[in-house]
């Protein structure tokens, strides 16, 4: 178990099919919800609270520049089955409230659809971000948090790789992650997750 700031290791992120297709380009005004309501499991047991939540700022926006990605944050949290509820949206990314929130030592999660039927969906770029790019956070208070992508890469959602995404961190890093890979018809779920990891640039 994560102690102080940081939330219990999540055994698993699957992140829900968004589409049948991503042959639909032209998004669609406004945007319909993604074909299914879970992410799949995330814990046989609710996430402890950050114990330092009041200190930090909260996150309201992420912005990435390079791939046009600019949106609103809504909180994600736990739904009754142990699954991360996505947002509604598909054009839309939320942030896992139950974790750090960026600025906090540890890794915020923030997570959004790849797809859906009408379209990309918020995250439908982010298996181009490279090594250098930065990701934008904006929090409640006015202050932004820039981060520093420091890796990016795929994994299977079978063997979604808990220990480095969850695992403590001495610094605030930041996780941005949607599905990826192959999409299989009959489970309409994408096979893989891509995940983006970044840490805090230096003020």
């Amino acid at each position: 178990m994560i102690r102080g700031l940081l939330v219990a290791l999540l055994p698993a992120l699957v992140l829900a099919a968004d589409a049948a297709t991503t042959a639909a380009r032209p998004v669609a005004s406004p945007p319909v919800a993604p074909l299914t309501s879970g992410w799949g499991p995330v814990s046989s047991q609710p996430p402890a609270p950050m114990a330092a939540d009041g200190a930090v700022p909260r996150p309201i926006a992420v912005r990435v520049p390079v791939i046009g990605v600019r949106s609103a944050l809504v909180d994600l949290a736990v739904g009754g089955a142990g699954e991360l509820v996505p947002p509604q949206r598909y054009d839309q990314a939320g942030w896992f409230a139950a974790g750090p929130a960026p600025g906090a030592h540890g890794p915020a999660m923030i997570a959004g659809h790849v797809d859906s039927r009408a379209g990309p969906g918020v995250f439908g770029r982010l298996h181009e971000l490279k090594v250098g790019d930065e990701v934008i956070v904006a929090r409640v208070d006015g202050s932004e948090l820039r981060f520093v992508v420091r890796k990016t890469y795929s994994t299977p959602k079978t063997a979604f790789p808990t220990d480095l995404v969850y695992s403590p961190t001495p610094v605030s890093e930041l996780r941005l992650v949607t599905c990826g890979g192959a999409f299989d018809q009959a489970s309409r779920n994408y096979q893989d997750n891509v995940i983006v990891e970044a840490v805090l640039r230096d003020p």
